[in-house]
């Protein structure tokens, strides 16, 4: 019998450099948005943690940027950490590390826990893509690793209190379609829950372009 074949971690292709680092079109066109948000409502210093840090660009871009953030890579997948190693190899600074191994759904998340407390965690466009066991397991996660007062970051699209704009629902039945585990999740409905069980508080809920929210959770 035939292994059947992992399921994808991204829903685009990504360009190769020959140095190993990867590229992103929706990187390159949120990054920017991104640092504004994360500057303004998250952190301009600090020790930072990334879940499922994808091609790495996100860290490298935003260290670049705001250079009082130390930032470190984490993923499940093995071809996503050779990119961010390559990002590691090529950054003109000391403040890009990783990447850990680490998978999300776990309760215990190996070398990151041995760092905590974290200022910030990290999570961009990975709680529509993966399963309900791994965003339950981001939040307690964060939950266990922040310091007080310190914030988890999410990014991508969410549905508010049982409401979702029609672009993100079509993209929502287009992902179920894909893996009946993935989906759009609604902010108010599953994602709050699990952030009072963490011991988190919700900051900051900011518009971002194409239907996207950048979301700001606290640390008690």
């Amino acid at each position: 019998m035939s292994e059947t074949p992992p399921k994808p971690v991204a829903l685009e292709a990504r360009e190769a450099g020959e140095d190993g680092r990867r590229f992103s079109p929706s990187v390159a066109r949120n990054r920017e948005p991104i640092r504004d948000a994360f500057a303004e409502h998250v952190a301009r210093e600090g020790r930072v943690l990334e879940i499922a840090s994808g091609t790495g660009e996100h860290g490298a871009f935003l260290t670049e940027a705001l250079t009082g953030l130390d930032w470190t890579y984490s993923d499940v997948d093995a071809a996503s950490r050779d990119s961010q190693a390559a990002w590691v190899a090529a950054a003109e600074h000391d403040r890009l590390h990783g990447p850990l191994v680490l998978d999300a759904s776990l309760a215990d998340w190996g070398e990151a826990e041995a760092e905590r407390p974290w200022d910030v965690v990290v999570s961009i466009n990975m709680v529509h893509i993966a399963p309900m066991s791994a965003v339950e397991g981001l939040f307690a996660g964060a939950g266990r690793l922040l310091k007080p007062g310190g914030r988890l970051f999410l990014y991508g699209p969410f549905g508010r209190d049982g409401v979702m704009a029609p672009s993100n629902a079509r993209f929502s039945e287009d992902l179920k379609r894909r893996d009946m585990e993935w989906g759009v999740r609604d902010l108010e409905m599953e994602l709050l829950p699990l952030a009072s069980l963490a011991d988190m508080i919700l900051q900051e809920i900011i518009e971002m372009p194409a239907n996207n929210l950048a979301v700001v959770f606290e640390r008690t």
